[in-house]
């Protein structure tokens, strides 16, 4: 008996030759070479560039506070109204705030532009007191130059005597990957 065969040597897988670096050290499927954002948020959804898509966030309040007569004592009520503002000045640090300062048109012009800085100040004094930085507060008097109008001119005096400010705050956030872990409650297309 004869056995006769081809002898077959198998040859070596070739070796690829990896030129660059084709990891990706902050795991959101963009490697290192082309990543811009190294350091994006665990879960964040990325763009081609391995950036996170951020969704801008805006939110609003108002401060509107009525003194008495000549006064520029803040009265109780409306002390909730300035501890919000403060909680808000917090969350939105790079938020500014502007106080004006109004007077009604009883007494002269020149005190009332006065008092109604000194209303604005006070406001201010009282926001510093619960930790916002004296510089993002400016504040303004404009004396009786804007009266309120109303029914009657007692009730105009009243209502004018007064600080105001409404204050915006924007902020972006981290748009995220779902999950099977994720609640979702509202839209998240930017």
């Amino acid at each position: 008996m004869l056995l006769s065969g081809c002898s077959f040597e198998a040859e070596a897988p070739p070796v690829a030759d990896q030129s660059r670096d084709l990891l990706d050290d902050d795991g959101d499927g963009v490697i290192n070479a082309r990543d811009r954002c190294p350091n994006t948020p665990h879960a964040a959804i990325v763009d081609n560039n391995g950036c996170p898509t951020i969704v801008e966030r805006s939110d609003a309040t108002e401060l509107h506070i009525l003194f008495a007569n000549d006064s520029t004592v803040i009265p109780a009520e409306y002390l909730p109204q300035i501890d919000h503002m403060a909680a808000f000045l917090a969350a939105y640090p790079d938020t500014h705030i502007e106080l004006k300062g109004y007077a009604s048109q009883v007494g002269a012009h020149d005190y009332n532009d006065a008092l109604s800085k000194r209303r604005a100040d006070v406001v201010r004094q009282h926001l510093i007191a619960l930790g916002v930085t004296p510089a993002r507060i400016r504040t303004v008097g404009f004396g009786d130059t804007q009266p309120v109008p109303a029914a009657s001119k007692e009730e105009s005096h009243t209502l004018s005597r007064r600080v105001t400010a409404r204050v915006r705050g924007e902020r972006g956030s981290v748009l995220n990957e779902w999950t099977i872990f994720s609640l979702r409650t509202e839209s998240t297309e930017p």
